[in-house]
């Protein structure tokens, strides 16, 4: 069965005017702005929270020139492309996540993925937490209101890069005590995602399917919901 938000959609799209007329809708200068920010996994949960949020706020992400979607990786890309992400647009709330790249094995001459065991991390917990310190500085000085996704779960053999097991909730519990100290919201990505691995994840894989997405997607259109109707920061 459809979860609610794709049934009252669904059946909107067949009787406008009688479940959702047109001054339901906020009119488009009332839409207020997000931003997502994060690796693949935002990459594949974005598109249907900016269909999903499209009568509530403008959902946007990093772009590339080409126009396919940045992938934000790691927090060591993070600090150097933080300010331009960001740009100059006055964003109501930003989403955001960093870990998943951080916490694989890269060659460290070249900086590739690796499948080496003895290859550093890309940045290990250290670097990892004053790099995440760093970008959460920037992001507090926008005055949007934050919300942090956790990094979601893996299988302990995956395909590509190696990511050693256990470090998603290493790198996680670094995380939430930043966010905690500065009193920003925590969608815990990773706690939905665990028990139900097996159903919405790819096997041997760090990404999801279409249904993981989907679902993935419901948990952050949720939180920003809830961020957007009860905000911390206030813009004055």
């Amino acid at each position: 069965m459809k979860n609610r938000r794709e049934f009252i959609l669904t059946t909107a799209a067949a009787a406008p005017t009688l479940l959702l007329p047109k001054w339901s809708f906020p009119k488009p200068d009332k839409l207020r702005n997000v931003l997502i920010l994060g690796d693949s996994i935002s990459i594949g949960y974005t598109p249907f929270v900016k269909e999903m949020m499209r009568y509530q706020a403008v959902v946007q992400r990093p772009m590339l020139e080409n126009g396919e979607p940045e992938n934000c990786e790691g927090t060591t890309k993070g600090v150097k492309n933080i300010e331009r992400w960001i740009g100059d647009t006055s964003w109501d709330v930003i989403h955001f996540n960093f870990g998943l790249h951080d916490l694989k094995h890269v060659d460290p001459e070249t900086g590739a993925n690796s499948t080496n065991p003895e290859d550093p991390l890309q940045a290990d917990p250290k670097q990892y937490k004053t790099n995440l310190k760093k970008i959460v500085k920037v992001l507090l000085d926008t005055g949007a209101d934050l919300i942090f996704a956790t990094t979601t779960p893996y299988p302990d053999k995956v395909e590509g890069p190696l990511r050693d097991p256990g470090m998603a909730e290493k790198y996680n519990r670094i995380a939430a005590k930043i966010m905690n100290r500065n009193n920003i919201m925590i969608n815990d990505l990773h706690a939905f995602a665990q028990p139900r691995l097996d159903e919405i994840q790819l096997p041997h894989n760090v990404h999801f399917t279409d249904l993981g997405y989907r679902q993935l997607a419901d948990k952050v259109i949720d939180r920003i919901t809830e961020m957007l109707e009860y905000p911390v920061r206030r813009k004055y």
